[in-house]
């Protein structure tokens, strides 16, 4: 079995010693995902917005992913990829806030086009 299907198979599982221990690792741990601190606050972003997750969630990973090197751009695209996966009615609801994440008041703007 590779690394790979060993991690597979222990979150398939529920392997709680491997979950305690990445959950106590935190958000800022990289290495039990194997990815970059960009992409593992980016794939955050895409989680929450799955999840139809808080305005205040999206606060902690915008600040994550900004600080790790990700831009604006890319935190949009995010969305924007997810879009055939999640559909059109979860991003519309995940964009207003990550655009508040981002500093970006959609209500604002649609007030100044009345």
């Amino acid at each position: 079995m590779d690394r790979a299907d060993e991690l597979i198979f222990k979150l398939a599982i529920h392997d709680d010693s491997y979950i305690e221990w990445i959950l106590e690792r935190g958000f800022g741990d990289t290495d039990a995902s194997g990815l970059d601190a960009r992409a593992q606050a980016l794939v955050r972003i895409g989680a929450l917005a799955a999840v139809d997750a808080p305005p205040s969630a999206y606060m902690c990973a915008i600040e994550a992913a900004l600080a790790a090197g990700a831009t604006r751009r890319d935190a949009v695209g995010v969305l924007v990829a997810l879009l055939p996966s999640i559909g059109a009615d979860r991003v519309a609801a995940a964009a207003p806030k990550l655009g508040l994440a981002l500093g970006f008041d959609v209500e604002e703007q649609l007030e100044r086009l009345d």
